[in-house]
C-alpha cells in the first residue's frame, strides 16, 4: 500500500498534462490574448473584406475556434498590433470571442509588411491593386528590389513587374479594376494605350459596356496605336469577319476569320480534322 502511496505523489510530482508550449522558444511560443487588446496594424495591405466570406470564416471560428494563431507585435502604446492574420482577427471579433492564440515577435516595420503581404497573397488574395501598393511601398521605402520581392512572395520577377505596372492605370480604371468591373488583362490592355489617354477612357467604357472580353480589348488598343483614329473605323479593323471572309469561308466550305495585331494581322483558316486539312491545302495550292 505504501509503494500505492508513494506512486501517487510522484505522479503529483511530474504532471503529464503540463503546457508543451514552455518548451519552445518565446518568439514561437502561442499565447492566448485578449482581441481587445490587438489592433490592426497600418502596414496590413488589405483594405477591403468580403462580408460573406468573414461571416462564413466566422460560424467556422465557431465551432471549430481559431485554428492557426495570429502574429502580431507589441505596440508602442501598449497592447499589441497585428501583423498576419487580419481575417483571423476579425472573425473571431465578429463570433463573440474574448481571446485568440497568438505568436508575439518583435518584427520590424518593413518585415511587418511582408510577412502581411506573403499571408495575404499566398492565402487570401489582395485585390491588384492592393498587391501593386504594397509592392510598390517595399521597394520605395525600404529599397528592396523588384526581384528580391519577387523572390520573398515566390513569383516571377515579370509577374511582380506587371502587377506594379497597374499602378499608372488612369484613376477611373484603377478603380474599375478594384471593384472587379474589368480584369488584369483588361486593365493591361488599356496600359497598352498609355501615350492615348483619351483612347484609355474609351477602352474603358467599351469593355464595361459592351462585356469585352481581354482578346477584343487587346485587338481595340493594338489597332488604336497602329493610327486608326475613329471609332468605326478600329471597330472594322478589330472585326474577325468581313464580306471577304465570308465569301472565302463560302468558296472553302469552312470558317475563315481575321486576327489583327499592332502590325498587320493574319488570316485564319479552320479545320476540323487531317482530312480537311489536306483538301483544303489541295484547293489552296490550285489557286
Amino acid at each position: 500500500m505504501a509503494a500505492k502511496g508513494l506512486g501517487k505523489g510522484f505522479e503529483a510530482l511530474i504532471p503529464t498534462d503540463f503546457d508543451q508550449s514552455i518548451l519552445l522558444d518565446e518568439k514561437d511560443r502561442i499565447q492566448k490574448l485578449f482581441i481587445s487588446e490587438i489592433k490592426p496594424g497600418r502596414e496590413q495591405p488589405r483594405k477591403h473584406f468580403d462580408d460573406t466570406a468573414l461571416s462564413e470564416l466566422a460560424e467556422s471560428v465557431k465551432r471549430f475556434g481559431v485554428l492557426q494563431p495570429l502574429i502580431v507585435a507589441p505596440s508602442v502604446n501598449g497592447g499589441y498590433q497585428l501583423i498576419a492574420g487580419e481575417r483571423r482577427w476579425r472573425a473571431a471579433e465578429l463570433a463573440g470571442l474574448k481571446q485568440v492564440p497568438a505568436i508575439v515577435r518583435d518584427i520590424v516595420e518593413h518585415e511587418q509588411l511582408e510577412v502581411a503581404l506573403i499571408e495575404n497573397v499566398q492565402r487570401v488574395d489582395l485585390s491588384p491593386i492592393e498587391q501593386a501598393v504594397s509592392i510598390e511601398r517595399l521597394h520605395q521605402q525600404f529599397n528592396l528590389a523588384y526581384a528580391d520581392i519577387a523572390v520573398r512572395l515566390g513569383k516571377a520577377a515579370t509577374t511582380v513587374n506587371n502587377i506594379v505596372r497597374l499602378l499608372q492605370l488612369p484613376t477611373e480604371a484603377r478603380a474599375a479594376l478594384e471593384l472587379g468591373d474589368i480584369t488584369e488583362g483588361h486593365a493591361r490592355a488599356i496600359l497598352a494605350l498609355k501615350h492615348f489617354p483619351a483612347k484609355q477612357a474609351e477602352l474603358l467604357q467599351l469593355i464595361i459596356k459592351n462585356g469585352w472580353s481581354v482578346r477584343q480589348a487587346e485587338q481595340f488598343a493594338n489597332t488604336s496605336k497602329s493610327g486608326v483614329e475613329d471609332t468605326k473605323a478600329v471597330r472594322q479593323k478589330m472585326a474577325t469577319q468581313t464580306a471577304e471572309t465570308k465569301q472565302l469561308s463560302k468558296s472553302l466550305s469552312t470558317p475563315v476569320t481575321l486576327k489583327h495585331t499592332a502590325h498587320g494581322g493574319r488570316l485564319e483558316i479552320h479545320f476540323k480534322d487531317e482530312d480537311q486539312l489536306k483538301k483544303l491545302l489541295d484547293r489552296l495550292s490550285q489557286l
